[in-house]
């Protein structure tokens, strides 16, 4: 097990030193000693705009977009999502991986189900709470996020371990499943910037170079 890191994390590059620390090259398996590091280091990083901003491309007409900040060297990704108002993830499993989610900004609630037989259960809705982390695996469930304002985007920061690049959605109605593909595309943030957050934070995102660029994953 690699050793536990004494790293301050102050800033989303500190987190990310942290974590590949933490986990080595083996990434999150089933040592829930390591699974318990992981959300203490994503715990102990404190949501600052201005270090995320970068991050925060959104394309407006879409549900919500992925955007890459680490690849973990291939054994897990941290990704920040920007979820438009009103938006919502289909009701999906997490292909056998682990999954840390923060809220860094705004509202998300999570739809935590059953596993279809056949048909979905509702087993709890809770709101996430900011700088909360949350955990998830196919163990628990399955799960939606939704935001749940008309007025305001959101974002939150996931880590998924080991990466992957296909997932199963479900109908909420009928409980039907079928794959959805989860690759990865670049997307460039524009002069003007990709989105004006609405934030309850004392600081909003500084403007950002249209030199730079996120791997983003959209869904619509």
């Amino acid at each position: 097990m690699p050793a536990a890191s004494n790293l301050p994390v102050k800033t989303m590059q500190d987190l990310v030193s942290s974590l590949n620390s933490v986990m080595g090259d083996g990434g999150l398996g089933d040592d829930q000693r390591v699974v318990c590091q992981v959300k203490q280091l994503m715990r102990s990083y404190v949501s600052q705009s201005h270090d995320w901003a970068q991050y925060a491309v959104y394309q407006e007409g879409t549900r919500y977009t992925r955007n890459l900040v680490d690849d973990g060297n291939g054994k897990y990704n941290l990704l920040i999502l920007v979820w438009g108002e009103s938006q919502s993830s289909p009701i999906h499993d997490h292909a056998g991986s682990h999954c840390m989610m923060k809220l860094l900004d705004g509202q998300l609630t999570e739809h935590l189900f059953a596993w279809p037989n056949p048909t979905l259960k509702l087993k709890r809705s809770m709101p996430l709470q900011t700088n909360a982390v949350a955990y998830m695996h196919d163990k628990i469930g399955l799960h939606r996020i939704a935001n749940p304002a008309s007025d305001q985007k959101a974002v939150s920061l996931h880590l998924y371990s080991p990466p992957y690049q296909m997932c199963t959605t479900f109908d909420e109605h009928t409980g039907e499943a079928e794959m959805s593909s989860c690759a990865a595309e670049r997307l460039k943030r524009p002069d003007s910037g990709s989105f004006l957050l609405h934030s309850a934070q004392n600081c909003s995102p500084p403007a950002v170079s249209s030199q730079s660029q996120g791997s983003a994953i959209t869904s619509s």
